[in-house]
């Protein structure tokens, strides 16, 4: 039987995941501040609009999907879970370490499942890059360096780090399978006082190092995470169609008389089976919820997100 899921929160990335839950016969109720807004999303999708207090009480909500502004998202999810309701909450979780400590904590003591909303994790390009990787396919990872830029959203709490920088700081995570012991950020303010441009560095304890640039302030689109392995790199890029999303390059680097040589090969595309990551993602909660397993993308990553988060943050005067 599907868990009786709720939305919390139906603006623009609530609204995907009204639609995707209806499509996986697992939507029973949305929820929003602005009445009259759930309430038309109750309509076209035959559900319930539940006011917000009166969500946590409900006995016939299993489950609460939340997609609030990242400030609501700690204090909501704690009361979610001591209402006895499994949560899926949307990056970031918290503004603070310390209140997503709390969180994670709560479900911890309630024996609820507690998923975070790093969609990307459950891309089919990512898997099967990690599925390369996992297999030796390009060595030993010695780098690892992430774009995501285009132009917005602007958001007034989180700058560009904190909004679009969490995705592929869950990738990295997922890759590296450790935290990074050294973490150093930049940041350009240009509209206010928050960083339109963003740049994490970070080393891992084998030596590995990764760089993150993030940009909500650029003219164009782009999506690339690119690995470097000793035998081959990887590239999965999002904005490619999907025959072209998943590259591996077979490039060679070699020293002859002291000299360093090196050839070049054109890429390998690898094939990779299409499906909607946000699909794929509420498909993994309502197994959690069936199965009380620790989600892919648990409370625990996104502490350690955080964390890296908070230690690469550039204030602004």
């Amino acid at each position: 039987m599907k868990p009786r899921i709720a939305v919390l929160g139906c603006g623009y990335w609530g609204s995907n995941h009204i639609r995707t839950l209806k499509a996986l016969g697992a939507l029973h109720a949305v929820s929003d501040a602005n009445r009259a807004r759930a309430e038309g999303f109750a309509s076209e999708q035959e559900c319930l609009a539940i006011e917000p207090d009166a969500l946590f009480a409900r006995p016939d909500i299993d489950a609460i999907v939340m997609a609030l502004p990242p400030q609501f998202h700690a204090e909501t999810a704690i009361k979610a879970i001591e209402s006895g309701k499994d949560v899926l909450v949307e990056k970031p979780i918290a503004l603070t370490v310390a209140d997503a400590e709390r969180a994670v904590a709560a479900a911890e003591a309630n024996g609820r499942v507690f998923m975070v909303g790093h969609v990307l994790r459950f891309h089919p390009a990512f898997e099967k890059l990690k599925e390369l990787i996992d297999n030796g396919e390009l060595g030993e990872v010695k780098y690892i360096h992430s774009h995501r830029l285009g132009l917005g959203k602007f958001h007034t709490e989180n700058d560009a780090l904190w909004d679009l920088a969490p995705h592929d700081l869950s990738m990295i995570l997922a890759i590296t399978g450790s935290a990074p012991v050294e973490i150093r950020g930049e940041g350009a303010a240009i509209l206010d006082h928050l960083s339109d441009f963003a740049h994490l560095h970070m080393r891992f304890p084998n030596g590995l190092r990764s760089h993150l640039f993030a940009s909500r302030l650029n003219p164009y689109r782009e999506r690339r995470l690119t690995v470097v392995g000793n035998k081959a790199m990887a590239v999965f890029d999002d904005v490619e169609p999907w025959e072209r999303k998943l590259a591996v390059y077979r490039h060679a680097v070699w020293q002859d008389s002291g000299q360093w040589a090196f050839t070049t090969n054109e890429p390998t595309y690898v094939p990779v089976g299409e499906g909607m990551p946000l699909t794929r993602e509420l498909e993994h909660f309502i197994s959690c919820i069936q199965t009380r397993e620790t989600p892919r993308t648990s409370g625990e990553e996104a502490i350690t997100v955080l964390s890296i988060l908070t230690a690469g943050s550039v204030g602004h005067d």
